[in-house]
């Protein structure tokens, strides 16, 4: 449906304006002044990349336009300070258009408001828009609706969006710096094979004499890089699209994750972070009053691997046929002990929601706490490997010219 943007006045002439999804100009023009709204400019607008065309469409602002969980977060705590200050829906949500500076958002949430204005409910009119709002969010909106406690919801909803970024940029932040020394010394391998080397080489050719070992094995590699370093670029290149294929594929996704779960070291650190997204999301969902059958479907889709996916799919099941939440948990064998047993106290005690969320707390601290202690291991280590291949550069160098030093006294 094409997108109009419109300026007009209020009831009591003040300036207003935003954007309208209608058929045809008539029918915004139309849709306006049921609202009260004196029009005084219609115009249509297309969208490329979540901006207006025409407007800068080529800057790298709106070619990477996009919704970022910040974004998100900070959109929600505004609407909901908007609607716990008594404002209507309506009104808080064309607040919340004038200022939102993410071209993509801003276009979405005027048409939320406007499917709002024509009577949808606000879940269904964010139902419209998963690509930027997922189902544990309209899910949580439309409970929020059903109790009367969408401020309430909102708040919370905004709470667990920066609390789930927080940790993933803490992650991000911990790992930039061993990944960072990996490019480097590859870069700077690459170089010396690459460019030094085999100008050094043809030094050593007019020696006519026997090179020592390493020498020998560095012109070796040097030699393959230099000739066949567009070979090794194809291959790696074929071997990540078919790698990224294979993932795709049910059994291969299946094989994957089991794999990523059972990793030596990294693979206990990835299980904490899968536990601590599976507590923070049901004790969130489930404070928020969504039943707890559908609360763990959509748990399923926030955990992120196919392995928990196929055991809560079966927890679901049985959930369904009378039995606890703990029980199948634990019968699944990857959750901890721990946390079936909070859950197993929260049920009894009626308070599953407070303990998950207290769960989820103690997990996020393992994860953060486990990578901010592998980070310190990967740092020196990846030092460590650079001195060690950098210095087996220099010294099959240096090896030739002492011999030839020698030869010269």
């Amino acid at each position: 449906m094409p997108v109009y943007t419109w300026s007009g006045y209020t009831e009591k002439g003040k300036e207003t304006g935003g954007i309208i999804d209608a058929s045809s100009i008539g029918e915004a023009k139309l849709k306006l002044r049921s609202q009260g709204i004196f029009v005084k400019k219609v115009v249509e607008e297309e969208f490329e990349g979540g901006a207006p065309k025409g407007t800068k469409a080529w800057s790298v602002k709106n070619l990477f336009s996009r919704v970022s969980t910040e974004d998100l977060a900070i959109m929600t705590r505004q609407l909901s300070t908007l609607v716990s200050a008594s404002i209507p829906l309506v009104d808080a949500l064309g607040a919340l258009y004038e200022q939102l500076e993410n071209p993509l958002l801003k276009k979405t949430i005027a048409q939320v408001r406007d499917s709002v204005n024509e009577g949808i409910s606000f879940a269904d009119a964010l139902s419209q828009h998963r690509r930027i709002f997922p189902d544990l969010y309209i899910n949580m909106v439309g409970s929020g609706e059903a109790s009367g406690a969408l401020d309430v919801v909102l708040l919370r909803l905004a709470g667990f969006i920066e609390g789930q970024h927080r940790l993933k940029s803490k992650i991000s932040a911990a790992m930039v710096y061993p990944v960072l020394l990996f490019v480097v010394c590859i870069v700077v391998l690459m170089y010396l094979l690459t460019s030094v080397v085999p100008k050094v080489v043809s030094m050593f050719e007019s020696m006519n004499q026997v090179l020592p070992l390493p020498t020998r094995i560095l012109i070796g590699i040097s030699d393959f890089l230099s000739s066949a370093w567009w070979v090794i670029l194809i291959a790696v290149l074929a071997g990540f699209y078919a790698f990224d294929r294979w993932r795709h594929t049910s059994k291969g996704s299946m094989t994957f994750d089991k794999m990523r779960l059972k990793m030596p070291v990294f693979g206990k650190v990835y299980r904490k972070a899968i536990v601590a997204r599976f507590a923070r999301t049901l004790g969130t969902l489930l404070a928020s009053g969504v039943p707890i059958v559908d609360a763990m479907g959509i748990v399923k889709s926030v955990v992120q691997n196919r392995v928990v996916e196929v055991s809560l799919d079966e927890s679901i099941s049985q959930i369904m046929d009378g039995a606890s939440v703990a029980l199948p948990l634990k019968k699944s064998g990857i959750f901890p002990p721990i946390l079936v047993h909070m859950i197993s106290v929260g049920e009894k005690s009626g308070r599953l929601e407070d303990m998950l969320l207290k769960a989820a707390d103690a997990f996020e601290e393992d994860v953060e706490t486990a990578v901010t202690g592998l980070s310190s291991i990967l740092e020196p280590l990846m030092i460590l490997i650079m001195g060690v291949s950098v210095g087996f550069v220099v010294m099959s160098i240096l090896f030739p010219m002492l011999e030839m030093s020698q030869i010269v006294r």
